[in-house]
């Protein structure tokens, strides 16, 4: 599949006021120093689409974004590390939550995680949340670039292994690169792959 279209639909902390048309929906999420708003930009390649900063936590809408006029790729705010206050953290929370349990048009998530460290707790906590709550992911290793390709390797062995401890297998995952456009091909192909299926079950 290939973006021929990409645009801003709208910004909103109110998921009763989310778009009402009937598309299939990716949410993409993860701690917020992951590179989100640069994965997003590089998939779409557009380089101003989500917009991102030097400071960390600037995400704190939920923000959809029209893909080809036939699905819609939906910029969450990043959980974990933010120059915020507690209560604000709190809200962007009870956004994620709500989001996930009532969006009935969402596909998947794709969870991204930073290649270059261990296993995170937060993000495996989150994992096994949207697990438990029946929600399909995936994960997404960003900033490949800035590994070697044994060092990559270690990195994701390591979370396989982690993974496994409490999951029966690991689920399906990405290396990506927002620099040299690595994954790319693989998440658009499997997003389309995924559009083909449920095309008739989202009304």
């Amino acid at each position: 599949m290939e973006i021929k279209k990409a645009e801003f639909v709208v910004s909103n902390s109110d998921v009763k006021k989310l778009p009402g048309e009937p598309l299939p929906e990716y949410a993409f999420i993860g701690r917020s120093n992951v590179g989100k708003s640069s994965l997003i930009n590089m998939l779409t390649n557009k380089k101003n689409l989500a917009k991102t900063s030097s400071t960390p936590g600037k995400t704190q809408l939920i923000n959809h974004f029209k893909i080809n006029d036939n699905w819609f790729l939906v910029d969450l705010p990043g959980y974990g590390y933010a120059k915020t206050s507690k209560t604000n953290r709190k809200k962007f929370q009870k956004l994620i939550t709500d989001y996930f349990k009532t969006r009935k048009n969402l596909v998947n998530a794709f969870v991204l995680v930073d290649s270059r460290l261990e296993p995170q707790k937060i993000d495996l906590e989150f994992m096994e949340w949207l697990g438990k709550n029946r929600i399909p992911f995936s994960i997404v290793f960003t900033k490949a670039d800035k590994l070697s390709s044994s060092q990559l390797a270690k990195n994701i062995k390591k979370y396989q292994q982690k993974m496994l401890t409490r999951w029966e297998s690991m689920p399906k995952y990405f290396i990506t690169s927002s620099q040299d456009k690595r994954g790319r091909k693989e998440m658009l192909e499997y997003i389309g792959q995924l559009n083909k299926m449920v095309k008739d079950k989202i009304k």
